[in-house]
């Protein structure tokens, strides 16, 4: 948290390795965030990818008082909810999943990790979108359930019960699967 602080001092006083640490720090969590709400990880780049120009072009009137990562998982949300929203006026096809795995170790290792991410997307797409926000938000981009409780414009209660039946569900949802490949 402390370096946080620091990085959000200085890249507000300019510094292009304080946006470069901010960009290296986040850009994962975030692209795991985009893509777990969109399911589509050209999309998910894309977003990702405005969001931190975005903020690189905020410097003069960046001003955040609470967690960087809490900050940029916000601009992560809006922008897939500005995404969802151009995609249903264009109404268009849903779009297939391309997802990109990188290829670890071995091929055996990554058929067990391909499809890991397949059933794990899977599952969270199984939620609601507001249940999958809020577990996203909460696992991935680490925030306050009282922030995301502000960005869904709900009331903290909510909050937690999405969280709670969302873990239910995908736990239901990932123990079948386990089961299934058991038998």
């Amino acid at each position: 948290m402390f370096e946080d602080e620091v990085l959000k001092w200085k890249f507000k006083r300019g510094s292009d390795d304080a946006l470069t640490l901010i960009y290296e720090k986040y850009l994962e969590p975030m692209l795991t965030l985009a893509m777990g709400l969109l399911n589509d990880a050209a999309a998910a780049e894309d977003v990702v990818q405005d969001v931190f120009v975005s903020f690189a072009q905020s410097r003069r009137n960046f001003r955040v008082r609470g967690s960087l990562s809490g900050y940029l998982a916000t601009s992560v949300v809006n922008r897939v909810r500005d995404h969802k929203r151009r995609k249903r006026r264009q109404a268009t096809a849903p779009i297939e999943s391309t997802e990109r795995v990188r290829e670890p170790m071995g091929p055996d290792q990554a058929v067990i990790l391909s499809e890991q991410a397949r059933l794990l997307a899977d599952a969270l797409g199984e939620l609601s979108e507001d249940q999958r926000e809020v577990v996203l938000l909460r696992l991935k981009a680490d925030m306050k359930f009282r922030d995301i409780a502000g960005l869904q414009e709900v009331s903290i209660n909510t909050v937690l019960s999405r969280y709670r039946y969302g873990l239910e569900k995908l736990r239901s949802t990932l123990d079948g699967e386990v089961e299934k490949w058991n038998r």
